[in-house]
């Protein structure tokens, strides 16, 4: 049969599936151009020649669809298989402690909410606190499913899964009757049409993509009450000003511009004037336009990163090793070759010594540890990627890491491919060609970084931000840059791959290393807690990915994590990266008072070490709280165990926040100690 006349004999009506192929993994729904009542009649009743249009429907589908194609979206996966992985969502009990979990007035407005915040509604989701607004709106609508069944006493109702309302017996009318309860037959077809108009919106909803506007519901929410949050944070009587810069800090760097108008101003302290933050960042706040500020001023990093994403220098080709006919086992050449593979075999560990792997590499901790992965997931041999292109590669991206920027360097690069590699293996569900993707992007995410924010660009009118059009600058240049690396002689890795895969493997690298963007961070988080808790509300903790929008969505928040990690690992490199990217903002704070334009905030480096640490302190126990744990606790909802993680979370905040604690104690005791003097200007103590 023909679609052309599948289509006729449906009646107009789109594709649909039997009950019995509902959960088939080739599963189709889609809505008719009638009502759902009589679209439900069509898909359970109309049959052609004894079979269900909808089973024939998919089976053509099927063969039209062809392997690679699902949900409409050709990414052509390796060896032609579409993924049909699941994530089991963790179903154990675990402590809620971020600000997401704080009641929030404005989404609160029924008398009724309290069913929004507990999960004494729902047995299903064993206690499990529902805060995201989509998934509250399943859970109420599962309640009232249950409330509906228990009043009306419709007869033999459909059990749904992770259903609370057990199914009631059948009750004749005239038991109706004699309880009380007169309900005729029609009342009684009525109540059953209801529950079916109810069951087709659960199902809808259930099985509806989180990944789109869904997602912003919880966004919005989010935002509100981290605004929330930080105008109590600044309410600390201690450092005032202080607190302030750190609210600033994680709304510029964290919050996209469409979020914005929804964040509350800072408030004016001790006289210090501060514009609210929708303000703060337009460009016109920020200081002189570019037009305004002398060329002369470009410091070395910017004027290289300008130069070479229009016309690729050459300026480092003398200065990239070339890669050894007999490549050693590590990768690269080194004296301490032992050693090194000593502290490369815990490559699969969680919290490795980077900073040593550099020291015994010769610098090149990129290249060793990607190389390592590489060969230890066999991706050299299933991709046909010959290991002299590979490190010839590797050598030419990590020579584009500025070694004197101090965080945005080769060692972070090296970091986030491990962390991700660790990550990888903790939900070994996707397929070799996806975590070639993602490696790809983890190495290249942040290459040529020039030590600078992409506000910093956009305020300076730098040629990138043109290029770009201020959207995600430096991540644009990233994987631009990567990709043009490959056209080097010797160094295209994914020359053996076929056209379809190579096509999947640049999307879904673009889309990674895009995501790196720290003002998407909300969205993001906003996005994953909402697919995990959607799936939890309708008792689906089978999450399975066999789309590729749910894929990298995943993926994202997999190298966002990556990203994010340095507070999460132990307290002993989690300082070394923190000393590093306070220092890098304190260079860009001292570049912005060289052209005279605003310093951003956390970028003006302190009078002295007291003050620092304090700075320093007050930081990080803002990022950990308010950043860094919401989305470790996120992931940790979606993987079987991120307890390490979380605990190296705990850790590291109560070191700084007692850090931070001690250096107010002192600050105020030696402002209290301070020794008064007499009218005459003399010491009180001396005269005693």
């Amino acid at each position: 049969m023909s679609t052309a006349s599948l289509a006729s004999h449906s009646g107009g009506y789109e594709l649909g599936s039997s009950p019995s192929a509902k959960h088939s993994p080739g599963y189709f729904r889609m809505r008719s151009r009638s009502t759902p009542h009589a679209y439900r009649h069509l898909r359970y009743k109309n049959s052609i020649q004894g079979q269900s249009i909808d089973l024939q429907a998919m089976e053509l589908l099927r063969v039209l669809s062809g392997p690679h194609s699902f949900d409409g979206d050709d990414r052509g996966y390796a060896d032609g298989v579409s993924p049909v992985s699941s994530l089991y969502l963790s179903n154990m009990g675990q402590r809620r402690e971020s600000f997401l979990y704080r009641s929030d007035s404005e989404f609160d407005l029924s008398t009724k909410s309290i069913s929004r915040h507990s999960s004494l509604a729902s047995d299903s989701i064993h206690e499990d606190v529902i805060v995201t607004p989509f998934a509250q709106i399943l859970q109420t609508l599962r309640t009232v499913r249950s409330n509906f069944i228990y009043i009306t006493k419709v007869a033999n109702p459909k059990m749904r899964r992770g259903s609370s309302c057990a199914p009631q017996p059948t009750t004749s009318n005239n038991n109706l009757k004699h309880s009380g309860l007169i309900i005729d037959d029609e009342n009684q077809k009525m109540a059953r049409d209801t529950l079916d108009e109810l069951d087709w919106c659960l199902d809808q909803l259930e099985t509806m993509h989180t990944h789109r506007s869904v997602g912003d519901m919880a966004s919005n929410k989010f935002r509100k009450m981290l605004g929330k949050e930080l105008t109590a944070f600044e309410a600390d009587d201690s450092n005032p000003v202080g607190n302030s810069r750190v609210s600033d800090f994680i709304f510029q760097n964290y919050l996209n511009k469409e979020q914005e108008l929804d964040l509350p101003s800072p408030k004016e302290q001790d006289g210090v004037n501060k514009l609210p933050v929708s303000t703060a960042m337009s460009s016109d706040s920020v200081g002189p336009s570019s037009s305004e500020i002398s060329s002369n001023h470009s410091n070395r990093h910017i004027q290289t990163i300008s130069h070479r994403v229009l016309s690729k220098t050459d300026s480092l080709s003398n200065t990239i090793p070339e890669c050894p006919e007999d490549i050693p086992v590590s990768g690269v050449e080194t004296t301490h070759q032992q050693e090194l593979m000593q502290y490369l075999g815990e490559v699969d560990n969680w919290g490795i010594d980077v900073f040593k792997i550099s020291e015994l590499s010769n610098n090149r901790p990129l290249t060793c540890i990607t190389y390592t992965i590489m060969k230890k997931r066999n991706l050299l041999n299933t991709f046909q990627i010959n290991p002299q292109t590979l490190v010839t590669y590797l050598m030419h991206l990590e020579a584009h890491y500025h070694q004197d920027v101090p965080y945005h360097n080769n060692m972070h690069a090296a970091d986030v491919v491990q962390s991700a590699h660790v990550l990888l293996n903790a939900q070994p569900i996707f397929n070799d060609l996806e975590v070639l993707a993602t490696l790809f992007a983890c190495a290249a995410h942040d290459v040529d970084h020039p030590g600078v924010s992409n506000q910093f660009l956009v305020t300076t009118e730098n040629r990138l931000a043109w290029l770009y059009n201020d959207e995600s600058v430096l991540e644009n240049h990233h994987i631009s840059l990567a990709f043009q690396l490959l056209k080097d002689e010797g160094c295209n890795i994914f020359d053996n791959l076929a056209p379809k895969q190579w096509k999947s493997v640049r999307k879904m690298a673009i889309d990674m290393v895009l995501s790196t963007d720290m003002s998407k961070h909300m969205g993001l988080l906003a996005e994953l807690k909402t697919m995990v808790e959607t799936k939890k509300v309708a008792a689906a903790y089978e999450l399975k990915l066999d789309n590729y929008a749910e894929r990298i969505q995943v993926l994202q928040n997999l190298v966002h994590c990556a990203d994010l990690g340095n507070p999460a690992k132990p307290l002993q490199f989690y300082k070394q990266w923190t000393d590093r990217i306070t220092e890098e903002f304190f260079n860009q704070g001292d570049e912005e008072k060289r052209r005279d334009i605003s310093l951003s905030p956390m970028c003006e480096r302190p009078e002295n070490k007291a003050l620092r640490d304090e700075s320093v302190a007050k930081t990080q126990v803002g990022f950990i709280t308010y950043i860094v744990h919401p989305l470790w606790e996120t992931w940790g909802d979606l993987v079987s165990d991120a307890s390490t993680q979380l605990l190296h979370l705990e850790d590291n905040r109560d070191y700084y926040d007692k850090m931070y604690q001690d250096c107010v104690k002192k600050r105020l005791t030696e402002t209290s100690t301070v020794p008064a003097l007499t009218p005459s200007g003399e010491d009180v103590a001396e005269n005693e």
